[in-house]
């Protein structure tokens, strides 16, 4: 039975939201090994690595893929125990698996999902970057989803959709963070980006690199108290340090992907670069080499990597400092790189993947700012003075028009900027002017006490939508806001934005 609840949150709920996730923050306030006030900072500790090498060989995810122009699949929500990396935890899982099924589509498909929640908390879900309505039975965020309950969505891609990998999570009201933290993310790819490559680089070997963390608390995942700066065991596709073979000089295409809660990974591959051929599920218009990549939580990066000399590296994440109200991630090995095997000539890579709308002589219909500031504690998270209420609207922006955003850090830690609906082009970060050819975003990191600009044009949707820090912590302690695209005939109404 499908029941399309779309219980609205009241500011009472919210306000109670909050007090109650700032008494379970505090109370965890000891257990961080360092950091200023609030459990919300500090370093963050890893498991004990994996030997080089010794680790399972790397397994893409399952995949449900859309047959004649329609992909039917249901999700399923419930608690269980499963394996999580090199252990068995009890975990919220998407049809009962830490890392649930790819669902591959194609530009122009149909996606038909009923989710049941079979876990005690509601839920609901999100496309994260697909092109679609915000409008239920698509992309509406603010529908819950009970326990016991089913809901069908309905989306429908553009037929000019971008070929990328995009990724799929919970959504809920101030549940965010400990139910992706819990298990519910995924991987959701639309087709077609190979058919950009050269001829010679149309059937590589691809292989998905989704990262996920987990906490532990006895024997299941930690969810609440969830603190950024606590333990953490990271995951490529559920596995800990799996093993990715490649030949020397062959080349992959690999899909990475930070679908976890709240933590970034600065991706480094000694020896070897990663050449960005699509970010955030879009191509670029031109393709660059990076030596390292900085992910925040909810970013993606669709790259060619190109197999060096015969021997083992390790794919890692480097130390990234957020600010000192922020976090101090450490490096950790995520996977073992064997390079071996009958040697290949290298490819020659492309320099670009086709055309990309350029924004920079738009005209500019509306200019917005967007000022992220938190309390000293670190509990409580404001966009422009206000925590979140999903009754209020905070911008309003006209179908068919190009608005410049500037996104300012008033904090001292990072935090992440992310819009639903349409993806911006980044215009510049602290004053320095961004390459429009390197690809648009949905998700981007807004350093501390710095500024981003960006350039939106709201191509194809109306209807209620959001924005907000994709850090699912600061997320749930009330860094979104609400954005009402209207028609472009409607008549103005009021807005309580900045």
């Amino acid at each position: 039975m499908n029941c399309p609840t779309t219980l609205r949150t009241s500011p009472t709920r919210i306000a109670t939201g909050l007090l109650l996730a700032a008494l379970w923050l505090a109370g965890c306030a000891g257990t961080v090994p360092s950091g200023p006030p609030g459990a919300l900072h500090g370093r963050v500790a890893e498991d004990r690595p994996t030997p080089a090498g010794t680790g399972p060989r790397l397994q893409d995810p399952p995949e449900v893929a859309s047959r004649h122009g329609v992909l039917r699949t249901t999700i399923v929500v419930e608690r269980r125990k499963v394996r999580v990396g090199n252990r068995q935890l009890y975990a919220t899982t998407y049809n009962g698996a830490y890392m649930p099924p790819t669902l591959r589509v194609r530009p122009g498909d149909r996606i038909d999902l009923t989710m049941t929640n079979n876990a005690d908390k509601y839920t609901n879900l999100h496309t994260h970057g697909l092109f679609v309505s915000p409008r239920a039975p698509s992309d509406d965020i603010f529908l819950s989803i009970k326990y016991g309950q089913s809901y069908h969505y309905a989306y429908r891609l553009p037929r000019n959709h971008p070929t990328g990998t995009f990724w799929y999570h919970s959504h809920a009201d101030m549940l965010s963070a400990p139910q992706v933290a819990g298990g519910e993310s995924g991987i959701l790819v639309v087709e077609g980006l190979k058919r950009h490559l050269p001829a010679s680089l149309q059937h590589i070997t691809e292989h998905t690199i989704a990262l996920k963390d987990f906490q532990v608390a006895g024997d299941a995942i930690k969810t609440h108290p969830l603190s950024i700066g606590a333990a953490t065991h990271r995951t490529v596709n559920g596995q800990q340090n799996p093993v990715i073979r490649i030949r020397p000089g062959e080349t992959q295409l690999w899909r990475l992907a930070n679908i976890g809660a709240n933590i970034y990974y600065k991706l480094h591959l000694p020896g070897m670069r990663f050449h960005v051929i699509a970010q955030d599920g879009v191509p670029v218009g031109r393709v660059h080499a990076e030596d390292t990549l900085l992910v925040p939580a909810a970013a993606r990066f669709d790259v060619l990597v190109q197999g060096g000399a015969p021997g083992t590296t390790a794919l890692e994440t480097l130390p990234y400092d957020t600010g000192p109200a922020g976090n101090q991630f450490p490096r950790a090995d995520l996977a073992t790189v064997v390079t071996s095997g009958t040697p290949m000539t290298r490819a020659a890579l492309p320099t670009g993947l086709g055309p990309y709308e350029d924004l920079s002589h738009a005209t500019i219909a509306d200019r917005k700012t967007v000022v992220f500031t938190e309390n000293k504690a670190g509990t409580v998270f404001y966009i422009n003075g206000r925590t979140y209420d999903p009754n209020r609207t905070d911008f309003v922006s006209r179908l068919g028009t190009v608005e410049e955003w500037t996104v300012r850090n008033d904090s001292d830690e990072d935090h992440s900027f992310h819009l639903h609906t349409d993806h911006f082009q980044l215009m510049s970060a602290d004053g320095k002017a961004h390459d429009p050819a390197q690809g648009v975003f949905d998700t981007v990191n807004v350093p501390k006490r710095g500024a981003i600009v960006v350039r939106i044009h709201f191509r194809d949707f109306t209807g209620r939508t959001v924005f907000h820090c994709h850090i699912l912590n600061h997320e749930d302690m009330g860094m979104m806001g609400v954005l009402d695209i209207v028609p472009p005939g409607a008549r103005p109404r009021a807005t309580h934005g900045g």
